[in-house]
């Protein structure tokens, strides 16, 4: 084993950076990505330094891949800060506040409203069809509404 470890060649680590690779590709969630990225980084070094013991190189696979997983987490921290558009993504948000007219009655506290091209489920108090309501907030899919 040590004779091997003693004869490591730039291959070896780009052999073993491509399986953790392609392992990544089946799933591991982005975990192996970094690990590999470093597997070949010290692939390259060892490439350019044909000399490179093989303790500094499994060294520097331990740094490297330490360093890369510590770049990305904190790039994917700071990736996860509020949005300066807080309705993005929550299409019901933008009809809060405005009016409409019942599309069908609300019966039992529920009911429909057209707003632009789609039909939307409101529930509040029973209304007849077309009478003017207003959204005054949203629970999931569903609007609330009262009368206006």
């Amino acid at each position: 084993m040590i004779a091997y470890l003693q004869h490591l060649s730039f291959w070896d680590w780009l052999a073993f950076g491509t399986v953790l690779l392609i392992f990544e590709v089946f799933g591991a969630g982005g975990y192996l990505l970094w690990i590999g990225v470093a597997a070949a980084c010290v692939g390259v070094l060892t490439y350019l330094f044909p000399e490179l013991p093989w303790v500094w190189q499994f060294f520097l696979f331990g740094v490297l891949s330490v360093l890369t997983a510590v770049f990305w987490w904190q790039r994917q921290r700071s990736a996860g800060k509020a949005s300066t558009q807080p309705g993005l993504n929550q299409r019901g948000q933008e009809f809060i506040g405005r009016s409409f007219i019942l599309h069908e009655a609300i019966i039992d506290g529920r009911g429909k409203i057209k707003a632009g091209d789609s039909l939307w489920l409101v529930t509040g108090p029973d209304l007849p069809a077309g009478s003017s309501i207003k959204v005054i907030g949203q629970d999931g899919v569903l609007l609330r509404v009262e009368a206006s």
